[in-house]
Formats: C-alpha cells, structure tokens, sequence
C-alpha cells in the first residue's frame, strides 16, 4: 500500500498519478495500489554482508566476527598444495600474509561512487526533491527515521533511485564499541579455528573420526598429521575447534604448516564445499597481529562509527597490550556478544566448581596427611622408647661380670646429686609442683572456654522479647476472661440454690 498524502491544490489525482514512477509514491490522493509499498521497515534487499573496517571482508584474524568474513579466497597461497611434501611455498610466508591482509586494510578505491551516495544520502535526509511540495519534509523525516534506524529505502528524487540504509550507515543510532581480545600466536603455530554446526559432546565423541575426514580433505598425504588444539563450546549449539598440521619432512625432521597457508587451502571452492560437508560454518586463523596493523586499525574508524566515538574507546580501553575496540552495529550484534558472553560465564562457573572440588579433597587429603603425621610420631616416640629400653638391657648385659670404672662412678654420683636436688621441696621439685597446678588450672579454664556458646542478634532477641510480651499479653486477658466466667458460673449457682430453696418451702 503506498502512501496517500492527498494531492497539491490545482493538480488532480490522476495527473500526481501519471507522474509517479512505476512502484514509487504512485497514487497520491487516489485510491490505487501499487503491488510493493514504497516505504518499510523491513530489512534491505542488500543482503551482502561488508567488513567493518572496509568494503571487503577477511577472517585471516581469531576476532570472532567483528571483524566479518571473508567472502573469496585469497591468491597465491598454497598454489603448491598436493605436490611435494603437500605444502608448495613456504617460503612466501610474508607475501602470503601480506596478501591474506590486504583486503583487510585496503579501502576501496571508488571515490566518486562513494561522493555520489552521500550526496544522494545528504539529499534524502535533508532535501528530497520527489514532489516538489510541502511533503517533501514530511519525506525527509521519514528517511531520517529510516537512517536512524538502520533499514529501508530513502526516495528523494524521480530521477535517481532511491538510498539502502543499512545500519552502517554513519546515521545509524543502534552502534556501540566493545573490546576483544587480540590473539597471541605467531603464524608458524599454525593454529586454524573451524567453527563448526555441532553440539560439543557431538565433537568430543567423533573427535577421530573428524580428524580422519581432515586429513582426508588434505589429500590424505601421509607425510601431513592432523592434531586438535582444543574445543570450546558456542553460542547457538555450535563449537569452535582449533587444530594445526605437522608436516614430516623425509629426513626425519617435523614442522607445523603457517596458519595462512592452511587457511588458504581451505578457502579453496572445493576444500570450502569438503569443510561445509563436515558441518564447518566458519573457518578463520589464530594469529597475532603486527605493530603497524593495531596501528592501522585504531587510526582509521571503521564504516559508519563516528571518529568522535571511536578516540573516546581508544581512550577508555581497559588493557591497550590486549584488547582492541570493535564495533558493535545492530542488536544482532550485541546479542551474539551477550549470547558469548553469558556461555564463557558458565564456562568460567564450570571451572570454579572444578577447582572448589579440587579445593576440596585437597583439604580432605590435608585433613588425612596431618593424622598419619601425628600417628607416625607416636609410633616413632614408641620405637625410640623401645629402641631405648633394648640398648640399656644390651649394655648391662655387655656390662656384667665387670667392675665399676670410674667413669662410671663419677656418672653416678652426677645422677645421685640431681636427683636429690629434684627431690628437695624447696627447690626444683616445688617448682615442678607448681607448673604443674597452673598447666591443669590452664586446661580446665581452655576446656570451659573451647565449650560452643550462642549468641543471638539484638534485633532477634528485639523480636523475641515482643512475642514473648504479646503471648503474656494473651495469657493475661485469657486468664481475666476466665475469671469472669467462673464469677458467672458461681453467680447463676447462687441464684440456682436460692430458688431451689424457695420452692421447697413454698411446698413444706
């Protein structure tokens, strides 16, 4: 249904009509339909996906997808793949990444295009020109609305078509800066994220049977191995696997393949058509970036974020050596983030209980090491006791038949003078009386005060004296109420007496 503002003054409905363009504002003041409606909020037909820090697209980089996915496999990487040791040129490495970089940074070169669609933009938000009357404001308005929003078709001329807003258009509203995390391997880890369609257990389970299909995608060569780095739960029922090559040279020695010409091999149609077989959604490469790259990409704004906004996430960027801003447009946007963010909280919840559980028996063990250390020093005080005992009973068997030495006999008189000073009571033995009296007044106080006592809160003991003072309260009227029954009772029992005592006189 198109939009009816009523036909200008002097101009019939027809001729508004005639003038319209084919499935534009045709009908003005007539009743007519047009087979699409002119203006809506549904999404644009435009639906190729653009990069957010340009026109093209590249995964070569484990930012998930803020930084979009590459749409066409890059060039003269891996041309040398199924010939010789399986992985031709490797020694074009930096021209290979630069390659698989390129279309990440590079702008496109279409000035003039780009002049064109802001002029035309600028047109349709501020002056359309489509019927030459007061509504045309009211058009503009409405393309604003449009703009703001992120959708639909802005029309401002007859002549021209009409402006796709999408919501990188720099008028969008629903946009926001994150952070991600930038990766830490090198290229030559040869790390590969494969985002595939599949639950985790899924992948656990035929974890072999996944790396067999790999290696088969890779030709089968025997030389090359495939290896797993780890797995990670997604969002949406989906798990990101990370997996690198080993090559195996004939001369015995072993290297990993670089993440970019892996990652270039399986961006070939055919590789790309063998991977989707296998349920991979996503592919992408794990590696750091450069210096002059983070410097590129925090310098120049990506797509429809105002540069304003994009200084000020830079400004307020908790870790710079870590994290990177990255735009957030639309809610699809925040709620892939959200969704990500709420699985890696349960992933971190999930090792929490595993390190309390660990805590755990680390403590029961603890708990069982401290009674067998305490168990083991009796037994040894016990052995050294009896170890003790047998060595004097040896050596007064080695002694016997022999005369005291002299040694000996000084050694004993050494032993008689002690002991008559530990004996004496005003000395040692008094002493040891009363180190003994103050250690058994010590326990029995330690013993009393070990004992458990509770304590209760002010507010609840607060409470527990109001309801104990309410149920007094309720006794008290109980008890009264009862007292005036029983002055009842007894006053009927009286009247009850008296009249009995004067119907028995009234019959004597």
């Amino acid at each position: 249904m198109a939009f009816n503002f009523g036909a200008p003054s002097g101009t019939s409905g027809t001729a508004a009509a005639t003038a319209a363009p084919a499935g534009g504002f045709g009908g003005f003041g007539t009743t007519s339909t047009t087979a699409g409606s002119a203006f809506s909020f549904s999404a644009p037909t435009n639906t190729g996906t653009t990069g957010l820090f340009g026109g093209t697209q590249n995964k070569g980089f484990g930012f998930g997808t803020g930084f979009g996915t590459t749409t066409g496999t890059s060039t003269g990487l891996g041309t040398g793949l199924g010939t010789g040791l399986g992985f031709g040129g490797f020694n074009t490495q930096q021209q290979q990444q630069q390659t698989t970089l390129g279309g990440l940074f590079s702008q496109p070169a279409q000035a003039p295009t780009q002049s064109n669609q802001l002029i035309n933009t600028a047109s349709a938000l501020s002056a359309p020109t489509l019927l030459g009357d007061e509504r045309d404001a009211i058009l503009a308005k409405w393309n604003q609305l449009q703009a703001f929003w992120g959708t639909g078709k802005g029309y401002f001329n007859n002549n021209i078509p009409p402006v796709e807003f999408t919501q990188e258009n720099p008028f969008c509203r629903f946009k926001a800066v994150g952070y991600s995390c930038m990766p830490s391997n090198k290229d030559e880890d040869g790390l590969v994220v494969l985002v595939f369609n599949k639950k985790e257990t899924e992948i656990r389970s035929q974890q072999q049977q996944l790396v067999e299909s790999l290696h088969k995608v890779l030709g089968g060569n025997q030389t090359l191995t495939v290896n797993v780095e780890g797995t990670k739960t997604l969002p949406d029922d989906q798990t990101e696997v990370v997996i690198y090559v080993v090559e195996r040279s004939p001369n015995g020695t072993s290297r990993r393949v670089p993440a970019t010409t892996l990652y270039a091999h399986f961006e070939q149609a055919n590789i790309k058509t063998q991977l989707q077989q296998l349920g991979v959604t996503l592919s992408m490469t794990r590696t750091e970036l450069s210096p002059a790259q983070i410097k590129q990409l925090l310098q120049n704004p990506p797509a429809g974020v105002d540069p304003i906004i994009w200084e000020q996430a830079k400004v307020d960027n908790p870790d710079s050596e870590k994290l990177i801003p990255v735009p957030m447009v639309g809610f699809k946007e925040l709620l892939r983030r959200l969704k990500v963010q709420d699985q890696m909280t349960k992933q971190h919840q999930t090792r929490l209980d595993i390190i309390s559980e660990d805590i755990s028996e680390l403590q029961k063990n603890q708990t069982t090491s401290v009674a067998k250390i305490a168990q083991y020093k009796r037994k040894l005080m016990d052995l050294s006791h009896r170890t003790l005992q047998v060595l004097i009973k040896q050596e007064i068997q080695r002694k016997s038949g022999y005369a005291i030495q002299a040694d000996e006999e000084q050694l004993r008189v050494q032993l008689d003078t002690i002991q008559g000073e530990l004996n004496a009571p005003t000395q040692f033995k008094g002493r040891l009386n009363e180190l003994m009296s103050q250690i058994r007044m010590q326990n029995h106080f330690g013993a009393v005060r070990s004992e458990e006592r509770y304590y209760i809160d002010a507010d609840l003991l607060r409470e527990i004296k109001q309801h104990l003072k309410q149920q007094q309260e309720g006794l008290s009227h109980l008890i009264s109420i009862i007292k005036d029954d029983l002055e009842d009772i007894k006053l009927v029992e009286h009247g009850l007496n008296e009249t009995i005592h004067i119907r028995g006189g009234v019959f004597s």
